[in-house]
């Protein structure tokens, strides 16, 4: 945990204690539900008299039962900014994040503050004396890895913008984190980016998967198809899992829309089939009978594998980042060492032949992949914001 440099001070009884503290949630925006949104719902969950805040809220934007309830969501201005351009996207209002976070009416109504931090969640630090704690699902690394940068932009004009966002963002974050009372990330790997880039440790809580979704099925024989998930975003590496089922003789369904699916339809093959967006009960029925799913990219943590798990399948994933956390070599699946694509490709089309990789009990990969558990990370949570309050409140003998 870190100290900042002006100790900020919490008063009342519902201070002493974690579960009746009055909390407030400041997620970077709601317009999309994904990983960092099922954190949200999580954090809500484990404070339900909590209030959440966005810059950007989209009640249009996913289910209800997706989100925290929306009665408990505050949005600001550029909600209605981003309703008005006819939520092409939010990317054109993020300069304004930043300062639309420092005005959140935090002050003196909190005894603690829970960010949920991607790229500027941590500039609440400036709209409130009271303690700080950033769930940190990635320093943003369009930010600081001119090479994830490069990739996410297709033109010269997107590689301008995002650089000079990129500054933007890193100088908020560097400004931010000496701030924070206490940091956590959500793997290994982003833990040591909050090191690297903000020079500050981190603690590590993963985070939540819906188990209850995701579960073994019948005991029948794994068909022999691979599987992809996952939004079809360039540093996702879906081109990698073509290429690594074409060199290993395997059909390939890749499950999921987005930007880049153009492009990596020109890449495959008649071994691959693409499905687009589907329900989880598509995804449940796949990741029950797929021979293994691929993970060939470096995710900050990866919740796609951790469903998967769940389910009893097998997982290959790049030995890098989160999967460093998730996938455990011989019980629930492999790491392939992490290289050039070629060798990328190599490894796991090795790993592929061998059948001892991916004849895997089940049971046991199910099991390991309980300890991801949403009432796990809502207990840790717990525990660290209830420390938080119980060294930030002065002692009588302090006071006396």
């Amino acid at each position: 945990m870190n100290t900042p440099p002006t100790a900020r001070r919490v008063d009342g009884p519902s201070a002493l204690h974690g579960s009746g503290a009055r909390i407030a949630i400041v997620h970077e925006r709601f317009t999309e539900y994904g990983g960092s949104e099922a954190v949200a719902g999580e954090l809500a969950r484990t404070w339900p008299q909590a209030r959440v805040f966005a810059p950007i809220v989209d009640p249009a934007a996913a289910p209800e039962f997706a989100y925290p309830p929306w009665d408990t969501i505050t949005g600001t201005w550029l909600s209605r900014a981003y309703t008005a351009t006819g939520r092409r996207s939010h990317a054109p209002l993020l300069p304004l994040v930043p300062r639309a976070l420092r005005r959140l009416p935090l002050r003196d109504r909190f005894d603690a503050v829970v960010v949920s931090h991607h790229a500027f969640a941590t500039q609440a630090v400036f709209a409130t004396d009271a303690p700080v704690i950033a769930y940190v699902h990635s320093p943003a690394r369009w930010a600081w890895e001119p090479a994830f940068r490069a990739q996410e932009a297709n033109s010269a004009a997107g590689r301008a913008a995002l650089t000079a966002l990129g500054t933007l963002a890193r100088r908020t974050e560097l400004a931010a984190a000496p701030q924070l009372t206490a940091v956590v990330a959500n793997s290994r790997a982003v833990a040591a980016r909050v090191r690297n880039w903000w020079g500050i440790p981190a603690t590590v809580v993963t985070p939540p998967v819906r188990l209850d979704r995701f579960t073994l099925g019948p005991a029948v024989p794994r068909e022999d198809f691979l599987l992809f998930a996952g939004r079809l975003v360039p540093y996702k590496r879906a081109d990698l899992a073509i290429r690594i089922a074409q060199r290993a003789g395997m059909r390939l369904v890749i499950l999921g829309g987005g930007r880049d699916r153009r492009r990596l339809e020109t890449l495959a093959g008649p071994e691959t089939h693409f499905l687009g967006a589907a329900s989880d009960a598509v995804l449940v029925d796949l990741y029950r009978r797929c021979r293994a799913l691929l993970m060939p990219g470096v995710e900050d943590f990866g919740i796609v594998p951790v469903e998967a798990m769940a389910c009893g399948a097998p997982v290959l994933a790049v030995g890098a980042g989160g999967a460093l956390d998730t996938v455990q070599p011989g019980l629930s699946g492999a790491h392939i060492p992490f290289g050039s694509d070629e060798n990328v490709i190599t490894g796991f089309a090795a790993a592929l032949r061998d059948p001892g990789t991916t004849d895997l009990d089940p049971a046991r990969i199910r099991s390991h992949a309980q300890s991801f558990g949403p009432d796990m990370f809502r207990a840790r949570m717990a525990d660290v914001v209830a420390e938080v309050l119980h060294n930030t409140i002065p002692s009588p003998a302090a006071n006396a």
